[in-house]
């Protein structure tokens, strides 16, 4: 089927992300999410980001209009049904996701490919909870969308060629590249990314060195663009911990044991940059390490 028209449940940082760069490749857009607050930031986010992209001559002010044209948003979840592709970005959260596919599959149109950003749980596991386990699969886009290039496609046991094809063919019309990834804990880039994050908090734990001496380690001795710790943060350390349980429980392997350090921070409420404190201080002016 030819996908002109996408669904987006959930318009966070993944989310409102995704909705940028379907309507800049044209795709009408509907983005969904449960507050009206979270839906009007997204589009500022959205706004902002192509103002951008306009002041570095990389988009005309009438690709940016167009663009922003393309999206709408609602508080409706029945309202993104009818789109040919519906892309779930909520939270990393089974049940969430489970309450939403509940309630988007009535609505459905029968061609409808539904999907998943999940960075870590099981496709097969959650078509299955659906009415379209062939037209189920994973679309795992990397943060920040606008900028990472990656899209790692995810088949779970029963999803058909003609669905691959046609979110393969979705993410050559974003000038993204599709990496292909079997249907296991975390897939491929969280199953190698995650645990290295998981070790640097287990080396900030055990006293090896401080926050600032594992990033400049990373950074300076294996030329990371960002420290360990400080990725941490920009991803959010309960997205860190969901998906260091989703590879502890799935694989039951010790070595996916999450730091107790990291999940100290997350029951503090300190989950990285969306709440100003993580690995690091953000409400001054500099960031300052918290340990």
């Amino acid at each position: 089927m030819e996908i002109k028209s996408v669904g987006i449940v959930g318009a966070g940082q993944m989310g409102n992300g995704i909705a940028h760069v379907m309507a800049q490749a044209g795709y009408e857009v509907r983005l969904n999410d449960i507050s009206q607050e979270s839906l009007d930031k997204a589009v500022a986010t959205i706004r902002m980001n192509l103002d951008r992209q306009v002041s570095r001559e990389k988009i005309t002010a009438e690709e940016r209009d167009s663009t922003l044209a393309r999206i709408r948003t609602t508080m409706d979840l029945p309202e993104i049904a009818q789109t040919d592709l519906v892309i779930e970005a909520a939270t990393e959260r089974e049940e969430v996701k489970d309450k939403i596919f509940a309630a988007l599959v009535p609505e459905l149109k029968p061609e409808t490919i539904l999907t998943s950003n999940t960075s870590s749980i099981s496709i097969t596991r959650l078509a299955s909870r659906t009415d379209r386990p062939e037209k189920f699969m994973g679309f795992h886009f990397m943060n920040p969308v606008p900028v990472m290039k990656l899209v790692e496609l995810i088949r779970g046991i029963a999803t058909d060629k003609e669905t691959y094809d046609a979110c393969l063919k979705v993410v050559q019309n974003l000038d993204k590249t599709a990496a292909s990834a079997e249907d296991f804990p975390a897939f491929i880039v969280n199953r190698v990314l995650i645990p290295m994050i998981n070790e640097a908090c287990y080396t900030l734990y055990e006293g090896v060195g401080n926050v600032n001496s594992i990033d400049m380690a990373l950074k300076l001795g294996a030329n990371h663009p960002m420290g360990p710790l400080e990725l941490a943060d920009f991803i959010g350390l309960d997205t860190c911990l969901a998906i260091m349980n989703v590879l502890h429980d799935g694989l039951a392997d010790t070595k996916y044991r999450p730091c107790p350090l990291l999940t100290k921070y997350v029951e503090a409420g300190w989950l990285g940059r969306k709440t100003k404190r993580g690995f690091y201080d953000y409400r001054g002016e500099v960031p300052v390490p918290t340990r």
